[in-house]
């Protein structure tokens, strides 16, 4: 992989977003590209497809260039054992016990020269997303660039010897985004907080009429007579999608619902089949359960899905933010979430949704959600606000802005 190419055919996102957030956000992003007229941009990460990061780069890139300010987006070329490699930092950084030899980590510096030497990172400001690309700022930079590297990793309970991989990639670059003020660690850059955001207009967003939420979820045969939980993510063991098949079971013995565990897997995570397979274990025969395993660009389908569901849950034991969580939140859904990572940024408890410590305490509060319609109303009128207010693309667009525009 190398450059990706950013479709900017269809109608004005800047259009589009005005008439989301209204015409003063926009006029601050419009001032901001400004002062950034004449510079370049590169965004860099490993994947083009799956995953929560390469969904933003698709339509921030494309913004950035309506606004007037080049950006060009590259991804890293990786193989099997680099993204095994990878994977194996993500689960540390996130405080899941790994381990990484010598031999990996000299495998992961090897990789990172390749790319940097493969990659065009001659832009006047180059943005590094996470891990798998980190160490470039060191191979690469040249005289009057900077690098900012930007983590969307909850670090609060990082393996110390994966982070001891990580920091030090970390000291090349002129500053560090994150998530949450709880994820800052000490560094000898400054650091800076932007939460992810959504697309309002985006396939997964947009507002579907009945009949098209009907014929997008016809060929998942999912029963129309009981309310459905659903949650929508990578199968991935931090998003725990066997805890949420225990918690249900829980709410079964209360009420009557129907689970569907829906996603796929990022091109850099190998652990997404063996994943899959446990879930698909743990089910059984289970008539109320239905296991949606759906390609990347399943966009359409995740979108009806997540506005037919009575309850969304995003039980994750680990989190950086889970941009599930504001996709159903702008939906009106009632949303079901652990109290982890960037998530409590989205779910205001019993404001915006509810949130979860444990399987039991997930089951408590799905059953709260399904017994009340008029929690569920005035929650999800509130969520919806709130997303409206701090996690749409218009608002992280202006963060990244501003800070570019304070570096150059």
């Amino acid at each position: 992989m190398s450059l990706v190419e950013v479709r900017a055919d269809g109608p004005s996102l800047l259009e589009g977003y005005r008439s989301v957030v209204g015409d003063g956000p926009m006029r601050v992003l419009e001032a901001l590209a400004r002062r950034l007229k004449g510079h370049r941009i590169a965004m860099v990460n490993s994947t083009a497809t799956g995953g929560g990061v390469a969904e933003i780069l698709h339509r921030l890139v494309r913004l950035m260039n309506e606004l007037g300010v080049s950006t060009t987006w590259e991804v890293m070329p990786g193989d099997t054992r680099f993204y095994a490699i990878t994977k194996a930092i993500h689960n540390g950084l996130h405080g899941w016990p790994v381990s990484i030899s010598d031999e990996d980590r000299a495998y992961y510096m090897e990789m990172n020269r390749h790319a940097a030497r493969a990659l065009a990172l001659d832009a006047d400001l180059v943005l590094i997303h996470d891990p798998q690309p980190a160490a470039m700022a060191e191979l690469r930079r040249r005289p009057g660039q900077q690098w900012v590297w930007r983590c969307h990793i909850d670090l609060s309970n990082a393996d110390p010897s994966v982070w001891d991989l990580v920091a030090p990639r970390v000291a090349h670059y002129d500053a560090a985004i994150f998530s949450h003020v709880s994820f800052v660690p000490s560094l000898p850059v400054p650091a800076y907080l932007a939460p992810p955001s959504i697309d309002p207009l985006s396939d997964k967003n947009r507002e579907l009429e009945e009949e098209e939420i009907d014929a997008l979820l016809e060929p998942l045969n999912l029963p129309t007579t009981r309310p459905l939980v659903t949650q929508v993510s990578r199968f991935d063991r931090i998003k725990d999608p066997v805890g949420v098949v225990e918690a249900f079971r829980l709410v079964r013995r209360r009420t009557e619902a129907h689970l569907v565990l829906a996603g796929g897997s990022a091109d850099d995570d190998p652990e997404g089949a063996e994943v899959l397979a446990a879930v698909r274990e743990r089910v059984g025969r289970d008539r109320d359960v239905s296991v949606a395993l759906l390609p990347p660009d399943a966009h359409l389908t995740i979108n009806a899905l997540q506005r037919r569901s009575t309850v969304v849950v995003q039980k994750s034991l680990r989190e950086g933010f889970a941009l599930t969580v504001s996709e159903a939140l702008w939906k009106r859904r009632a949303v079901v979430a652990s109290a982890v990572g960037g998530i409590p940024l989205q779910i205001l408890h019993e404001r915006t949704g509810l949130l979860a410590r444990s399987v039991e305490g997930c089951a408590y509060q799905v059953t709260r959600f399904l017994r009340s319609a008029e929690l569920r109303r005035r929650l999800g009128r509130e969520g919806r606000e709130h997303v409206r207010d701090n996690f749409l693309h218009p608002r992280e667009a202006r963060d990244y802005l501003a800070l570019f525009a304070s570096l150059i």
